[in-house]
């Protein structure tokens, strides 16, 4: 017969979960496994809120085993070190993102593309190697392979746990296909937790960044907060029409059903469209101005491996870019759910695990 949640580890954990299709999360006892030779334990100070949790908490992808502790963007302090683990010790701050595992022997394992492995194991909602499922960062505290865990840089602030996600969701695209030359023209697609990323990293590579947007209302925000060059209304056919054959790429962060005609045509010849957000159904692919407007690229980009997830990081200390957040507490977070499902929120809710974890 199968274990409790709590009794099948031996390292008690509290957390919050979600028991069913409601998505409504409540305190949780559960275990850990004890720290294994290459795994390091950690307490949780901060975990980000991405709108992916919203997605598992209620099973709208039709993937979600109950009871779900969701968290994917988790920065914490270690507290316990296995005895061959090389890149951490006691003390030392550490951040896990979506990944806790894969195959490691695979091609994309081999070529730090943990990240594109076909047995790559979830941060949470995916049965782990022993065969338990695997909680995420809405908890105390965790624990993981090292290979799976990244330094986190001592002058980085631990508020800034989305990087782990939001971050390196939007950073690894514009590195991989070519987009962060300084001086290109770069369009981003929606501003939320997603594109207000895209927008201080292609900054940061020296970008001229044009966002472009369904909403007035994100304008002044787009150029005067987020220091980005130009701002579009996409549903203005006159702005539209003028930046035809401006951009050299355009990462898309929408997560809705939308157009891809009118982004393909903003695009110039060889330019790319890289789509970074989930959209739930299909979307229709317009061929004929592929192909005669001059042999453009849609493309798909998913997180990035650890090296380059370690690489993102270091970046992002370097360049001061950290993204904006509302920092809350662990019982707050219901509400800070239906908020994002609202789109209230600039642009990231983050958990204050550290301080808030107990006193509920």
């Amino acid at each position: 017969m199968a274990k409790s949640p709590e009794e099948e580890h031996p390292i008690k954990a509290f957390g919050w979960a979600a028991r069913d299709t409601s998505g409504v999360l409540s305190p949780f006892n559960f275990s850990r496994r004890a720290t294994g030779e290459k795994d390091v334990q950690f307490k949780i100070f901060y975990c980000g809120i991405c709108h992916t949790d919203l997605h598992f908490l209620k099973n709208e992808w039709g993937v979600t085993r109950y009871p779900i502790v969701p968290g994917h963007e988790i920065v914490g302090v270690v507290t316990e070190v296995g005895t061959k683990v090389e890149k951490f010790k006691i003390g030392d701050k550490v951040g896990v993102g979506c990944l806790v595992g894969s195959c490691k022997k695979c091609d994309n394992c081999s070529n730090d593309l943990e990240n594109y492995c076909p047995k790559q194991i979830m941060t949470y909602g995916h049965p782990y190697h022993d065969g338990t499922m695997t909680y995420g960062g809405y908890s105390d505290l965790m624990v993981v392979d090292e290979h799976f865990a990244v330094r986190w840089p001592e002058n980085l602030s631990m508020e800034a746990a989305p990087l782990l996600c939001a971050g390196i969701t939007t950073y690894s695209p514009l590195k991989y296909f070519g987009l962060d030359k300084p001086g290109m023209h770069i369009g981003v697609v929606g501003l939320g937790g997603l594109g207000h990323m895209a927008v201080k990293f292609a900054k940061a590579f020296g970008a001229n960044v044009t966002v472009i947007s369904t909403s007035t209302g994100k304008k002044d925000e787009a150029l005067q907060h987020l220091g980005a060059d130009k701002f579009l209304l996409s549903n203005n056919p006159e702005q539209i029409q003028g930046a035809m054959n401006t951009l050299d790429g355009i990462i898309d962060t929408v997560s809705a059903v939308h157009p891809l005609l009118p982004l393909i045509g903003m695009l110039k010849p060889h330019g790319k469209l890289v789509m970074v957000g989930a959209v739930a159904q299909p979307l229709e692919v317009p061929v004929f101005p592929l192909l005669i407007m001059g042999r453009k690229l849609i493309a798909g980009s998913c997180i990035g491996g650890m090296k380059e997830t370690q690489e993102m990081l270091d970046f992002a200390a370097k360049h001061n870019i950290t993204p904006d957040v509302e920092v809350v507490a662990m019982d707050y977070v219901n509400t800070a759910l239906d908020r994002l499902l609202k789109s209230d929120v600039k642009y990231r809710f983050v958990l204050d695990i550290g301080k808030t974890m107990n006193s509920v």
